[in-house]
């Protein structure tokens, strides 16, 4: 794998020196340093700041930029937040052109990430503050949020805009909950996430998803993975900022969790990316997800054999029943996606209640980050969602 990314940068290397010189020029840029509502003010759009908290105790912050038109409800990756549909520019960021269009726009952050570190009795330097995956966020954050959401517009339906782990959450919702498939007129999956066939982190990480290996996780106390702190500011300030620092850190890590495209990489934006990603998570988010690799199933978590019978009734964790997700899903895909291979899309297409349209977007080397931070990424994707929403939204 190591000696595949070595073909693959040094292939590159005149790219990535143009690349440097373009990150040169754009990297003293004051929106790395500003927080979500000051980059939207900056642009001229209005924003709020709204907390909802979940039936288990979660405050969670979203940000909608208020519109006239239907409310579409945006939901990040893994280890993500709101900001990413933000920072790649006014120009080009999903939440600018949504609003642009005239949509409620509504920014949604999961528990755990930046915006999202409260409860109403734990704190975050706590375990138990961390014992999630992406199951609860799907079981009680999205719940939570689209309700609140209706209740302030008035509507009975929303769009739901989900990247990432973002499809994962609402294919959790919409199968464990499936009252929830009638508040939504439809699904938008950026990477549709849920059989994990080809990821190359989980080659490493997939020997920690062991239960035992995850005991050793607890006793270390790495609850939260990737957070935004001072380190992680320091480390992408640092080793983001010169071409042989950027390919052996930076590259290495966006290679390994979502595969490389080194032509779509926007390095203008990319202070700004880096001055709001990576935004924290649950370490047991990725230990789900690398358990899914392992089985090659879309499955509850596996809390192990005993625990398992207590939480479950059976040794192993269920399967999530993708069949009761009944409102209209539209996916969009990449050959070149490693997180969710063709063999990946067609599973969940097969799986899956109600897919309108499955849609290849019309670059072959567009990869998993792609969906939110490539350069020609309103040419390649958003300008087909604007079109998609136009004909399936009510107005």
């Amino acid at each position: 794998m190591f000696g595949y990314l070595k073909d693959v940068i040094e292939t590159n290397e005149s790219i990535l020196e143009t690349l440097y010189e373009e990150y040169k020029k754009s990297a003293d840029c004051e929106d790395k340093d500003l927080n979500i509502t000051q980059l939207l003010k900056k642009y001229g759009y209005p924003v709020e700041q709204h907390e909802v908290t979940t039936s288990d105790g979660y405050i969670l912050t979203f940000f909608p930029i208020p519109n006239e038109g239907p409310a579409v409800f945006l939901m990040h990756g893994t280890y993500c937040s709101s900001d990413d549909f933000l920072t790649i520019g006014s120009n080009s960021g999903l939440a600018y052109l949504l609003a642009d269009a005239g949509y409620d726009v509504w920014l949604g952050n999961a528990r755990g990430n930046v915006h999202s570190r409260r409860h109403v009795s734990l704190s975050p330097s706590c375990k138990e503050f961390w014992a999630f995956s992406w199951d609860e966020i799907g079981r009680y954050d999205l719940p939570a949020m689209i309700d609140y959401i209706l209740d302030k517009t008035g509507e009975e339906q929303l769009t739901y805009i989900g990247y990432s782990q973002g499809s994962t959450t609402f294919f959790v919702l919409c199968s464990e909950l499936p009252e929830y498939n009638k508040k939504i007129n439809v699904m938008i999956a950026l990477s549709a996430v849920a059989f994990m066939f080809g990821v190359p982190i989980f080659n490493i990480f997939a020997p920690l998803v062991n239960p035992l290996e995850t005991a050793l996780i607890d006793a270390i106390g790495a609850y939260e993975f990737l957070p935004r702190n001072g380190f992680m500011q320091y480390l992408t300030d640092t080793y983001c900022s010169t071409p042989a620092s950027a390919t052996l850190i930076c590259g290495n890590i966006l290679y390994l969790t979502f595969g490389a495209d080194f032509a779509q990489i926007n390095a203008t934006a990319a202070p700004v990316i880096f001055g709001h990603f990576t935004a924290g998570c649950s370490t047991r988010q990725v230990l789900h997800y690398g358990q899914l690799y392992l089985s090659s199933k879309f499955a509850q978590y596996d809390h192990g054999t005993v625990q398992n019978l207590k939480k479950y009734g059976q040794l192993t964790p269920p399967d999530y029943p993708l069949e009761k997700i009944t409102a209209p899903v539209i996916i969009f895909y990449s050959p070149f996606d490693r997180v969710t291979p063709i063999t990946s899309v067609e599973l969940i297409k097969k799986k899956l209640g109600n897919v309108k349209e499955v849609i290849k977007v019309p670059l072959l080397q567009f990869s998993h980050s792609d969906y939110v931070f490539a350069r020609d990424v309103k040419i390649l994707l958003y300008d087909t969602v604007l079109d998609l929403l136009a004909k399936n939204i009510k107005n």
